[in-house]
């Protein structure tokens, strides 16, 4: 799956985390690579300044780090989004 730079795919991408047990906000800050994870009280923060490809990429680059696992998520489409990421990472 390509790595679309478009609002939907940020949408979707914003939706795992809705569905996750992590917060995310967008704030401006001074963040070295763009964004922080407060992993103990499970906030997500990346630059609001950013663009749409930085955040794009500032999110897929979290979900790597967090490594959700698929089967949390109840809906059937989020878990297929999700595994679709994970394969596209692989091939890269």
């Amino acid at each position: 799956m390509p790595i679309k730079y478009t609002k939907n795919f940020l949408d979707k991408l914003e939706n795992i985390f809705a569905s996750s047990d992590y917060h995310l906000r967008y704030e401006k800050g001074n963040f070295k690579s763009g964004f922080c994870i407060l992993k103990e009280n499970k906030i997500v923060i990346i630059n609001k300044y950013f663009t749409l490809e930085g955040k794009i990429n500032a999110l897929l680059d979290i979900l790597k780090m967090l490594d959700f696992n698929p089967q949390s998520f109840k809906d059937q489409k989020q878990q297929d989004f999700l595994i679709e990421l994970k394969q596209t990472e692989l091939k890269l």
